[in-house]
């Protein structure tokens, strides 16, 4: 049974390209139409589990697979061989963009990436919004999230836990379940606790060697990972501003860089901590300290992922019996869209234009581009990009390939003339 896993999930590991929605969809291939290692009940009451749980949902959809299939054992190999893949690929482009980053090839390249992750992220608004949105409340949550961010720069933990509070108390009792099912919480504690020891383990070893830097990104990349509702892209902005700002490992364009990386690789878009992770540890310590950063930057963020799903999966029934649990997550959905609509703006901001200004009036913490300063290059490739992606509807390996070498044919171009 073990090397049938394997190959199952391998298979998976390596094709999971196209984010969650494509992710899902071939794991529902695979597990429901092909096998029947789940039914159509258990995927979709597994997978609204994975959305109410921080982190990727495709991939703790693979460990509940996984484990249902052959205990922990098989949601070990079920979730590590969703991310194995693209963490392989990371490790080499990170290294690889660590070295060579700064050509001005290489620049040409990724200005064509950066133009079309803008219209990734938004392709990604409309697919979330359409799911999330469904009532008029929804909307205003979304809104509010957007302005709350945008505008008056609150914390996105806050964000979050506001619009989860709001989406609870939007919902009311559930008639149709009088009884919900009971509860084994001794076992889900057990698990946490033992979990939660391996998890911490790495922070022994780092306070031994007296690591700063590592105990930096080591608490970072933690707390991140309990935040992340919604997928990468509803972090990403939190994520650019304490690396950039706050902890200054990045510059904003190797952030954009980053995100443009990580779309091409197979696995979870939040690989892109590992890059970000790696491209920190280059700057601070050379390539050997970089690996480290990364490996630290895996565990902390995929750890807690398997601890969810091996404590909280066998407490799917007595979980879908909570209506008000359930109204949290739509909260938490709908302020996802507007956290990504802040993103996205975020994002077309820094690469449209050169010059980005802070206004701070009062309460008003926000960005305003100097108008002046557009690229007109950076703007017409993502027209470019958004006709292929969002109207032809072509693959995303292949656009950002399109987009990257007609910016740097462009940029021969008008370095020649």
């Amino acid at each position: 049974m073990t090397r049938e896993l394997v190959q199952v999930f391998g298979r998976i590991g390596l094709l999971s390209f196209g984010g969650p929605a494509a992710q899902i969809a071939l794991m529902h291939k695979e597990l429901v139409e092909q096998r029947d290692w789940l039914t159509e009940d258990q995927f979709l009451r597994a997978l609204s589990f994975c959305m109410l749980l921080p982190g990727p949902e495709a991939m703790q959809l693979a460990t509940y697979a996984g484990w249902k299939r052959h205990g922990i054992i098989g949601g070990l190999i079920g979730g590590g061989l969703f991310v194995l893949p693209g963490a392989l690929v990371i490790l080499i482009l990170a290294l690889a963009y660590g070295t060579y980053g700064n050509l001005p090839v290489v620049q040409a390249l990724f200005l064509g990436v950066k133009a079309t992750v803008v219209i990734i992220v938004i392709e990604a608004l409309i697919k979330i919004a359409k799911r999330a949105l469904v009532q008029r409340a929804h909307i205003f949550i979304a809104i509010g999230g957007f302005a709350a961010l945008f505008v008056f720069a609150l914390p996105f933990p806050l964000v979050i836990a506001v619009a989860a509070l709001i989406g609870a108390s939007l919902q009311g009792a559930d008639d149709t379940r009088t009884e919900p099912p009971r509860a084994n919480l001794t076992g889900s504690l057990k698990i946490i606790t033992i979990g939660g020891l391996i998890w911490a383990a790495p922070f022994g070893v780092i306070a031994l060697i007296d690591s700063a830097f590592l105990m930096d990104i080591g608490i970072f990349f933690s707390k991140l990972a309990v935040v992340t509702f919604g997928g990468a892209y509803a972090v990403l902005a939190y994520m650019t501003q304490e690396v950039v700002v706050s902890y200054q490992w990045l510059s904003t364009a190797q952030m954009m860089d980053a995100l443009g990386l990580a779309e091409t690789t197979p696995g979870p878009l939040i690989l892109v901590t590992q890059f970000v992770g790696m491209i920190a540890g280059m700057a601070k310590g050379g390539a050997g300290l970089a690996v480290v950063a990364g490996l630290l930057t895996l565990w902390v963020t995929f750890v807690p992922c398997f601890i969810w799903i091996f404590a909280g999966a066998p407490l799917i029934d007595w979980l879908d019996g909570r209506p008000r649990l359930r109204g949290a997550l739509a909260g938490i959905t709908a302020a996802v869209v507007g956290v990504i609509a802040n993103l996205s703006l975020w994002f077309a901001m820094h690469i449209f234009f050169g010059r980005i200004n802070m206004l701070d009036w009062g309460p008003v913490n926000m960005i305003w581009p100097t108008l002046k300063s557009a690229q007109p290059m950076a703007i017409c490739l993502a027209i470019m990009a958004g006709i292929l992606l969002l109207w032809r509807h072509w693959p995303l390996p292949g656009v950002l390939l399109i987009c990257a070498l007609t910016s740097l044919s462009a940029t021969f171009v008008t370095s020649t003339i």
